[in-house]
């Protein structure tokens, strides 16, 4: 971690003398925000189905993809047919191409959450960086999917919604302020200019230990994630964590918080050896093909997400998969809120 992303870090958690120097700044930040809901016209679009954005309101990942995986899996098993629309962020000509995203595409042309997405659910997926754009041709080309769901897009509001799920991790909203004071992308809770403003459905879920004291208890649902005891091998096979404690492992991490990916392993029980943290949507290819050959040769652990790009060149990596499940409260409620647009 930079030692600027560590100041922010620092500063964003409580209203200090950086946080409030900062203000001035967040204010122009608010009132551009401001500005461009008084300006905002949703456009016309063609009859659709319900559709759910999964995003969050603060800076910084969360934890939306493995929550977006479980969701279109917990739908699948109702019976319902979702799609899945995403940015793709940090994939090759973004701002010109619809893609759809297979199980086989690079990822350096899907992003490596909808690669992941798509592997994992099978879903039918689509990145655009206009997102209503991804919308309309994932409808097009697969007219039996009923349900959308959104990776991210929270501030995207050119895309429709029907329901919002807004997902929090241990820093909670931090110090309340907006950027660059605070973490907050928006101002929360959201006020009545916000164009989604009491014309959604909002459910939340949460991670971590901090209070949540700025969620309405009856829309909010903490989530339970832990790393699996296994590892996943390219070829879809699976190894016991507890079989690789005498190996020399090395874990590498281009996440939005490797940290935390290497304290789970370390609390499975496994001695890292060394650890290497990169940006989040790091090029981990590239990285790869950078090391020297001695450290190629050691057992190197990854995330799921870095998987889909380590796999290309190093076959012989191990991906440990983030569990979760959806609780059944979040279930129930979110049941609720669709039925008035499905029998729509």
């Amino acid at each position: 971690m930079s030692l600027l992303s560590a100041f922010f870090l620092r500063t964003w958690q409580q209203r200090g003398w950086a946080a409030q120097l900062l203000r001035p700044a967040a204010a122009l930040y608010g009132y551009a925000l401001r500005r461009k809901a008084a300006h905002f016209r949703p456009s016309p679009l063609a009859p659709r189905p319900p559709l759910i954005v999964v995003g969050n309101a603060v800076v910084g990942g969360v934890g939306k993809t493995p929550i977006v995986i479980a969701l279109v899996q917990h739908l699948q098993s109702l019976g319902y047919q979702p799609g899945v629309v995403s940015r793709g962020y940090g994939r090759q000509n973004a701002s010109e191409q619809i893609l759809e995203v297979l199980g086989h595409t690079p990822a350096a042309q899907a992003g490596d959450e909808p690669l992941l997405i798509a592997q994992s659910t099978n879903a039918p997926a689509f990145v655009a960086a206009n997102r209503p754009a991804a919308l309309t041709a994932l409808c097009a080309a697969h007219p039996q999917v009923n349900i959308v769901i959104s990776d991210d897009g929270l501030q995207h509001w050119a895309l429709p919604r029907d329901i919002e799920v807004l997902v929090w991790d241990g820093r909670g909203a931090g110090n309340g302020y907006l950027l660059p004071a605070g973490m907050l992308r928006e101002p929360w809770p959201r006020h009545a200019w916000h164009p989604y403003a009491g014309k959604t459905q909002l459910l939340h879920l949460y991670s971590g230990s901090a209070a949540v004291d700025f969620l309405p208890a009856e829309r909010s649902w903490r989530v339970q994630r832990q790393l699996a005891d296994f590892a996943l091998r390219a070829d879809g096979s699976h190894v016991l964590l507890q079989n690789l404690a005498t190996q020399t492992l090395q874990a590498v991490a281009g996440i939005a918080q490797p940290e935390a990916f290497f304290s789970d392993l370390r609390a499975q029980g496994l001695p890292l050896k060394r650890t290497v943290a990169l940006p989040d949507h790091a090029d981990i290819a590239a990285w790869w093909q950078a090391l020297p050959a001695a450290q190629q040769q050691a057992t190197w652990l990854c995330t799921q997400k870095d998987a889909v790009k380590l796999w290309a060149v190093c076959p012989a990596a191990l991906a440990v998969p983030l569990q979760l499940g959806l609780p059944q409260g979040f279930k129930t409620a979110l049941a609720a809120d669709l039925a008035p647009s499905l029998k729509a």
